[in-house]
């Protein structure tokens, strides 16, 4: 009986060992990923050091069971929009609905397109890209974890292990950063560009916005929504037609713009991926307002210059009006004494 107990101990302790020794280390999980995170960064405007504390941080250096089972490396949940394959697993309740997905690499691109897409993370994208502690926090202000400590946990796993050194944009041009070239052009349909770090098409000729939609995945009304348009709008072969939400700043190498003859608000928010809105509210313009050719317009940050007012001044002259208002203070204050 004692040999029989100590063979199933050995064979558990064998089994323990092989189970641990198949686990990623953290410096393995950077080193297998790193690359995804930097092309990302690249593709997006998310920074690497972010992307790679994440899932870190929520896969466990990749060895969680939402990690090995699903390849979902930041937790993501299905949502209403999911249409791809599900896995159930316990977190803030039990046998909740995760996402699953056929590779790391589609957990990582499925990653940042979560955060480009939904409105409530669209301010991240207005910080510097180095900025890895603003990020951070606001990761957490727009509830991405439940944790209270989720910034602090994100900032000390990208200082201890250096992660903020693939933020910079000299790595990109390394040879490490381009071993996911390809898989990234064969994940990416050719007729799908980048402006502003967002996703756009130029439509062709026959397109309207339920064709548009049908062709990419998107719903007609989110189509509509992005490109602040309507949705029996029509659509014309050539036109830029963006497959994201658009940013309230332009790109950061653009501060301004010349208005051109043929220039609207509408087709300069467009041309440089602005939202309308924002456009105006830079400006200080509102919807309506003529553009002149030679105009300045600004494109990051807030116009100082303030809009002028017309006042329309009385016809007097100067002197006599304040001659006058003078005269008018004495007589209020003048006080009449009975002799």
């Amino acid at each position: 009986m004692r040999r029989y107990w100590c063979g199933i101990l050995v064979l558990l302790i064998i089994n323990t060992l092989t189970v641990v020794s198949q686990k990623l280390t953290r410096a393995e999980y950077i080193a297998n990923y790193s690359d995804i995170a930097v092309k990302e960064m690249q593709r997006t405007g998310i920074p690497a050091s972010i992307t790679l504390a994440q899932g870190i941080l929520e896969s466990g250096d990749g060895n969680s069971r939402l990690a090995l089972d699903g390849n979902n490396h930041f937790g993501i949940k299905c949502h209403r929009d999911w249409q791809g394959k599900k896995m159930y697993h316990d977190d803030d309740a039990r046998n909740e609905c995760f996402r699953k997905y056929n590779s790391a690499f589609d957990s990582y691109r499925d990653h940042s397109d979560f955060l480009t897409s939904k409105p409530r993370y669209q301010f991240l994208f207005e910080l510097e890209l180095t900025d890895y502690k603003a990020w951070a926090r606001g990761l957490k202000k727009a509830g991405y974890a439940t944790s209270r400590t989720y910034d602090r946990r994100l900032i000390e796993l990208i200082e201890a292990n250096q992660l903020y050194k693939y933020d910079d944009p000299k790595y990109a041009t390394t040879k490490s950063a381009d071993n996911f070239e390809k898989k990234v052009e064969e994940n990416m349909p050719s007729e799908i560009h980048l402006n502003n770090n967002i996703k756009y098409v130029f439509a062709k000729k026959g397109d309207n916005i339920d064709i548009i939609a049908q062709r990419y995945g998107k719903l007609p009304f989110e189509i509509a929504r992005y490109n602040e348009i309507e949705r029996t709008s029509k659509i014309t072969e050539g036109q830029m037609i963006y497959l994201q939400p658009k940013r309230t700043n332009a790109a950061r190498d653009v501060e301004a713009h010349i208005v051109k003859d043929g220039d609207t608000m509408y087709s300069i928010s467009q041309l440089y991926g602005i939202k309308l809105k924002s456009l105006y509210t830079k400006n200080q313009l509102v919807e309506g307002d003529k553009l002149s050719i030679g105009q300045e317009l600004i494109l990051r940050g807030k116009n100082k210059k303030k809009r002028e007012i017309k006042i329309d001044l009385p016809s007097k002259p100067a002197k006599k009006i304040i001659k006058e208002e003078e005269e008018k203070e004495e007589q209020d204050f003048t006080i009449e004494f009975d002799g």
